[in-house]
């Protein structure tokens, strides 16, 4: 087994220009349904999770055609999973990206970085809709790890 290594400075700086982790900041909290939405949906999970020695060339080309890809990343990194492929990354590059998630160290120029511009406010305002009660159940991914749960999705 081979011992997960400390990200270099280099690979951190990549990782605060990396179009990918910029679009896991953008979609992150979107979409809480992300998972169903997966390209990966009906493939062996063993895909995502190649030995040291074999390539995650398929796994990755999957990924980059997933509409979920950023949303994916984004759990990964707030879950902290740093094994196997998620969200086009390979745990080399979310070791590095993780550091730029947690510590803030975006690009400050990148798109991502910038606040959201929202529209100009409307002359009177709209009516404020009830508030509803929080989900009482956790997010999936909170109680269970990926190969998991698609291994439950494909056994039915």
């Amino acid at each position: 087994m081979t011992r997960a290594r400390t990200p270099r400075p280099h690979e951190i700086d990549q990782a605060r220009h990396d179009e990918r982790l910029l679009r896991a900041l953008r979609e992150g909290g979107r979409d809480p349904a992300w998972r169903t939405r997966g390209a990966c949906q009906d493939v062996d999970p063993e895909t995502f999770f190649p030995a040291p020695s074999e390539p995650a060339d398929n796994a990755m080309a999957l990924c980059r055609t997933c509409p979920v890809l950023g949303a994916c990343l984004a759990w990964a990194l707030r879950a902290g999973d740093l094994h196997g492929v998620w969200g086009g990354t390979t745990a080399r590059e979310r070791r590095a990206m993780a550091v730029v998630w947690h510590n803030g160290q975006l690009d400050p120029l990148s798109p991502a970085a910038a606040p959201a511009t929202r529209p100009p406010m409307p002359a009177t305002p709209a009516p404020v809709p009830a508030a509803r009660a929080p989900a009482a159940l956790p997010e999936l991914g909170a109680v269970m790890d990926r190969a998991e749960l698609l291994r439950l999705v494909k056994a039915g």
